[in-house]
């Protein structure tokens, strides 16, 4: 039994010094997600290079959104291009979360980044018009109804709002939002209103 007792006692003491280890382990690792390295420029870039590139440098904390405000997700990386990131490049804690704008390759940037995410409208109707119909849906509160109208009179479905900008809008902007429902009359955007 007391031998019994003694590899008990070893054992943990086995199991602490192994744990003191992890903690030492676990410090180290903090201190290496807080180091200062170099982000580098990455405007101009495919968003799949500069998310290698990014990582190589010791940031793993990135994330993308469409530069257009269209809120397009960027399923496939190698399809779209950096116009801005944010932080600037330069010196930065590791551990920063880097936001890649982007446009898909065949588009400009534009002069102004549009933003990640698009705001809650609230009480007032904002101005949807030259945006995405995905954008607008996302605005309004859940609760609204919303009826969205092809302008080209051809009657086309709206599959991939995304891809859909808003000509014209009832309420109009600035009108108080209280619950009535809310019809927006659409184009592609390749397309005039």
């Amino acid at each position: 039994m007391n031998s019994g007792s003694r590899q008990m006692s070893s054992g943990s003491s086995k199991a602490g010094s192994s744990q003191d280890a992890n903690d030492t382990a676990s410090i180290g690792n903090d201190k290496a997600k807080t180091e200062t390295v170099n982000l580098p420029d990455m405007t101009g870039k495919g968003l799949q290079s500069a998310q290698d590139q990014a990582q190589e440098a010791g940031f793993y904390s990135l994330t993308s959104h469409d530069a257009l405000g269209r809120d397009r997700m960027q399923a496939f990386d190698r399809n779209w291009k950096v116009c801005s990131q944010t932080p600037k490049a330069g010196e930065h804690p590791s551990d920063t979360k880097v936001d890649f704008a982007t446009v898909k390759l065949e588009e400009s940037c534009p002069a102004k980044d549009a933003g990640a995410v698009p705001e809650s409208a609230g009480a007032t109707m904002p101005d949807f018009r030259g945006k995405a119909v995905k954008v607008a849906r996302q605005a309004l509160d859940s609760s609204t109804s919303i009826t969205v109208n092809d302008a080209s009179g051809q009657d086309r479905m709206i599959l991939m709002e995304s891809n859909w900008q808003v000509c014209a809008q009832e309420p109009t902007a600035g009108a108080k939002l209280d619950g009535q429902p809310v019809t927006l009359t659409v184009v592609k955007f390749e397309e005039s209103c």
